[in-house]
């Protein structure tokens, strides 16, 4: 989604010993190439470390509690050499960096994933204006100032289990109600990435929480993923404005370029001259879910998938969620965003990665005919996304 955001192909990396060429010392660096000690810092006098997850059969996920992002997600690919397939910085200060560097590359989205209509909404009596980061709009919880950028207090539990805490007072960028959140990222021994979202509040509010990776399941982040395999589990998705407000309609994917319901590769219709195509360039988009019946949703069936012909690669979604934003990079690549470094010193084309950002609609919060968003006091909310990997 928008928010400002040498070959490198099939990206194979083991763990590896680089020698410091000052003092002599050694650094272990993770599977995926990374050197913790570059994301060890304070920030607003807050710890920040890299924790790693990993299980028995390969899978490598690092993460900085700067905004419980994902920095590196490591899988086996078809000929079991270990791919990183999600974009990034390697170090923290390009994260931290909202003014050269603005991304939210795998962050944990919150305290609103998505956009507000005019950053306004109503609860009871009350009117709330939120911080308007996009145009308009509040997107993403207020972007810069919003949780992707704040210091999560860390528990890792054993090698695969990391629980992440966030406190987030009332008033915070314009919510109301001090709002105690806790996301937790599991790796499983089935090569799954298994992360919930769990949060109270002590006074009435709104609260849509994701993550907010971008995959490129080749591992090559040089090039447009355009031969990414598509699916998406939805008949109907909502229609969206120029700015990527909700219009309120939800069409039907039937004869649209937005039918992933057989899979297909994104390059045969990204560019397609279809309104909803041609406002965001690609797409940005909510599709609503087949697996959410009757104010439910049903978390043990795949309600979207992607797969690499390149590397063999399947990655399959589940979610408890009414809807997932399909975005393709479509602001990667353009203006300055073309000159910023990332990960392994590449520069990131557009269309170069998709996110599948499990989510109440966005702008929910203006309509009450959608799934609610609203969290009361003695209410938990809860949220539920994993990503599941194997090769073909």
């Amino acid at each position: 989604m928008k928010d400002m955001k040498h070959v490198f192909a099939g990206m194979t990396v083991a763990v590896a010993l680089l020698t410091a060429c000052a003092s002599g010392e050694q650094k272990a660096l993770t599977v995926s190439g990374l050197d913790p000690a570059k994301f060890d810092t304070l920030i607003n006098q807050k710890p920040v470390k890299l924790y790693t997850l990993k299980n028995n059969n390969g899978m490598e996920v690092c993460i900085t509690n700067y905004g419980g992002r994902v920095v590196s997600l490591v899988v086996p690919d078809r000929d079991n050499k270990q791919v990183d397939v999600v974009l990034g910085f390697d170090n923290i200060h390009q994260y931290a960096d909202t003014l050269n560097s603005p991304s939210d590359y795998g962050s944990s989205v919150g305290r609103y994933a998505n956009r507000i209509k005019n950053g306004q909404f109503t609860l009871g009596d009350s009117t709330y204006q939120l911080r308007l980061n996009d145009g308009p709009n509040s997107l993403h919880g207020g972007g810069t100032t919003g949780w992707m950028n704040q210091v999560y207090e860390a528990e890792q539990i054993g090698d695969s289990i990391l629980k992440l805490t966030i406190v987030a007072q009332d008033g915070e960028n314009g919510f109301p109600g001090t709002v105690t959140a806790v996301t937790t990222y599991k790796v499983t021994a089935d090569n799954t990435l298994d992360m919930t979202w769990e949060a109270t509040t002590d006074k009435e509010t709104i609260i849509n929480q994701t993550n907010h990776n971008y995959y490129n399941l080749s591992g090559d982040f040089t090039q447009a993923g355009y031969d990414q395999v598509l699916y998406v589990n939805a008949d109907k998705f909502t229609a969206s404005d120029k700015l990527y407000i909700p219009t309120g309609e939800i069409r039907d994917v039937e004869g649209t370029p937005f039918d992933f319901r057989t899979a297909h590769a994104i390059g045969d219709s990204i560019n397609a001259a279809y309104d909803q195509i041609q406002n965001a360039t690609g797409y940005d988009h909510n599709f609503c879910l087949n697996t959410w019946k009757d104010g439910k949703g049903d978390d043990t069936q795949v309600c979207a998938s992607l797969y690499s012909p390149k590397t063999g690669i399947l990655m399959e979604m589940y979610t408890n969620e009414p809807g997932v934003q399909v975005y393709s990079g479509n602001f990667q690549g353009v203006g300055r965003d073309a000159d910023i470094v990332r990960k392994h010193g590449i520069k990131y084309p557009k269309h170069v990665s998709v996110c599948l950002e499990s989510q109440k609609f966005p702008d929910s919060p203006n309509h009450p005919e959608w799934a609610s968003p609203v969290l009361k006091p003695g209410e938990k909310y809860y949220s539920h996304a994993a990503y599941k990997f194997s090769t073909k």
